[in-house]
């Protein structure tokens, strides 16, 4: 029998799932059931407003820049309220087009400029005829974790004031291809441009926004044995 709970919101999770991003739902459910927690996940879609105080932890995936053109007229109506909970330290996994709609804009392939929320501070170009596909590595300095993963990305990342990368890029290209910086943490928000899906080959990360959204709503540091090891 579980002994804590969390609600999961899914992100435009009908219109966002590329290169199996849905796995990471999967994951973080496996996960938590061996740490004694059970999941509720539902998708919040358009048309369909966001609670902010309703859900423990959101995961937005990825998809191609026409399903991000319609989300990122949708999402505005939706702006006050994620920026209400990313900003009350709700816990957030964001990938790929997920991650680059919470920053200011996105350059599509075609050119046309994709508007974000501005939750976050960076934004995203395209880059002409290229794309940084193939296997990276990254190393998180501060929990002392490296994560392995998938890219394949037209958009080029900087990342703004208040924001630090997930990580530093040991293989592949990473953010942009410049300045060696993978994915977002700001505050409990996660963003990556990780696919395969990122959680799938790095459990610690999963246990690390598990233990997060936790503590968010209990208010407490719990005492989860599987953690032990786990996370720092």
């Amino acid at each position: 029998m579980a002994n804590y709970e969390l609600n999961i919101a899914h992100l435009y999770g009908n219109l966002m799932n590329t290169y199996g991003d849905n796995g990471n739902l999967l994951m973080l459910k496996y996960v938590a059931e061996k740490m004694g927690v059970s999941c509720h996940t539902e998708i919040v879609s358009i048309h369909e407003p966001f609670d902010a105080n309703k859900y423990d932890l959101v995961f937005f995936g990825g998809g191609q820049d026409f399903e991000q053109l319609i989300i990122s007229k949708d999402i505005q109506k939706k702006k006050d309220s994620l920026i209400n909970y990313i900003e009350n330290d709700g816990v957030m996994l964001a990938i790929c087009g997920g991650y680059q709609l919470l920053g200011h804009y996105y350059m599509g392939a075609n050119g046309e400029k994709i508007q974000g929320i501005s939750a976050l501070d960076h934004y995203t170009l395209s880059q002409e005829n290229n794309r940084f596909i193939g296997d990276i590595v990254i190393h998180n300095e501060e929990f002392n974790e490296t994560y392995y993963g998938f890219e394949n990305h037209n958009g080029r990342t900087f990342l703004g004031k208040g924001e630090r990368p997930l990580g530093k890029v040991v293989q592949g290209q990473g953010n942009n291809g410049e300045d060696q910086s993978e994915g977002v943490i700001y505050r409990n928000v996660f963003g990556s441009y990780f696919h395969g899906p990122i959680l799938a080959r790095n459990e610690k990360l999963a246990a690390r926004l598990i233990r997060l959204a936790l503590e968010q709503r209990y208010g407490e540091e719990l005492d989860l044995p599987y953690l032990e090891g786990q996370t720092a």
